[in-house]
């Protein structure tokens, strides 16, 4: 696995057409890593300029691969008349994804001129070249302006929120630096395709006195302590596997999902693009529910409630700041499950994976559903969230991902 893949875990992915049947992806060949140096090429940069330049809020970051691609998906989605399909579709993601770069990340202006004349320079010069320049800047263009004032910019996301009173189940800062809540601003913000955050609000948490509450908390008690007695040297592998950001867990995925796709240029900018459109819209719908139900965390739970209190507990990892309910890598997960199995089918043939939090561990996949899986045992054994939040968040991240794919021709439309 090359550096760079190895640092950025969310890997790109082949789309389908969407009124077709899945089918899993299929081994890559040599011809189709030649189809597919174009988009592989960009998606690194992304995931390069993200690296390097990013934002310090994940949802900004989304946004970024969501508006780069997005412009990149429409300017390569139909070829004008009379020009050559593969130049102009390549000329045309480059400049997309090129413009939208330099635009949210201006400081990486200098390494993505170079790329992008990397790019146009394996392109023969003519007609085809010169319109899908123009096409993938005038996407980009729209595409900017069209998100202009969304609320995702790193002050909105983590806009202030104003804690309530003490209280059973009501969510409060936690250990050990009581940090203000993050991502209260996401609910805030202008989605892709949802109509309003709440769209796809979850029902509320189990009540406090119900036998499934108390068997949530009894297990994250058990299996999610620090010093777990129960927990498995496999276990604590998974939680720390997983308790990185879900942005750079999940880049190698979508990228090897890419690197095996034989669907032509413009099915590989769909694909991005509908993934990370879909994860932006995944993230304000979790901070809607997060918010709407304000659901105290494990360690405030266990600390202080009422079912044996004990003031002393601490969980494997700690804790971020914000509610329960939903996991926010739940639904992430159960997002982007959903548009790799929509669009390449459930099933892949096996890749390895690596994570920043657990150095020197290598996994291997064969299933898309197994990451979201492991996601949902990882945050029980980090000792940070219930099974049930785990779970609900699984179920929000599909609605809104299929609310997403199903959107498509209205959020791929170019003007």
């Amino acid at each position: 696995m090359s550096a760079l893949r190895t640092r950025f875990a969310l890997a790109a992915l082949g789309a389908t057409a969407l009124l077709t049947t899945s089918v899993a992806v299929p081994q890559a060949t040599a011809a189709g890593h030649d189809r597919a140096a174009t988009a592989l090429a960009w998606y690194d940069t992304t995931a390069e300029t993200i690296a390097t330049a990013g934002a310090p809020t994940q949802v900004t970051n989304s946004r970024t691969w969501a508006v780069g691609w997005l412009a990149a998906a429409r300017a390569t989605r139909a070829v004008p008349d009379g020009v050559e399909r593969r130049p102009y579709q390549e000329a045309a993601l480059a400049a997309a994804v090129h413009r939208a770069l330099v635009t949210l990340a201006p400081s990486r202006t200098e390494q993505l001129d170079a790329q992008l004349t990397a790019t146009l320079d394996t392109i023969p010069d003519g007609p085809a070249e010169r319109r899908g320049v123009a096409a993938g800047q005038r996407q980009a263009d729209r595409a900017l302006a069209e998100r202009q004032g969304d609320g995702l910019d790193p002050a909105s996301v983590n806009a202030p929120y104003p804690v309530r009173p003490t209280a059973p189940g009501v969510w409060q800062p936690t250990p050990p630096a009581y940090a203000p809540a993050t991502q209260y601003g996401n609910r805030l913000a202008r989605p892709f395709t949802l109509t309003t955050a709440d769209q796809f609000r979850l029902g509320p948490p189990p009540a406090l006195d119900s036998a499934r509450y108390a068997a949530d908390l009894a297990e994250v008690r058990a299996y999610g302590a620090a010093d777990s007695a129960v927990r498995s040297a496999r276990q604590t592998e998974t939680a720390a596997f997983w308790y990185g950001s879900s942005l750079t867990l999940y880049t190698e995925p979508l990228r090897v999902a890419l690197s095996r796709t034989e669907q032509g240029i413009a099915g590989q900018a769909r694909l991005v693009a509908l993934f990370h459109t879909a994860l932006v819209d995944t993230q304000i719908a979790t901070s809607d529910s997060k918010y709407a139900y304000e659901r105290w965390r494990p360690v405030t739970a266990i600390r202080t409630g009422d079912l044996d209190p004990d003031p002393d507990w601490t969980p494997l990892h700690t804790t971020p700041a914000h509610p329960d309910y939903p996991s926010g890598h739940a639904t992430y997960s159960g997002a982007a499950e959903t548009v790799l199995s929509v669009l390449t089918g459930p099933g892949t043939a096996p890749f390895e994976l690596t994570s920043p939090t657990a150095p020197g561990v290598t996994r291997t996949y064969t299933a898309w559903k197994q990451l979201s899986d492991e996601n949902v045992d990882a945050r029980v054994w980090s000792g940070i969230h219930t099974r049930t939040a785990d779970e609900a968040g699984i179920t929000l991240g599909r609605n809104v991902a299929r609310h997403t794919l199903g959107n498509v021709d209205r959020l791929l439309a170019a003007r």
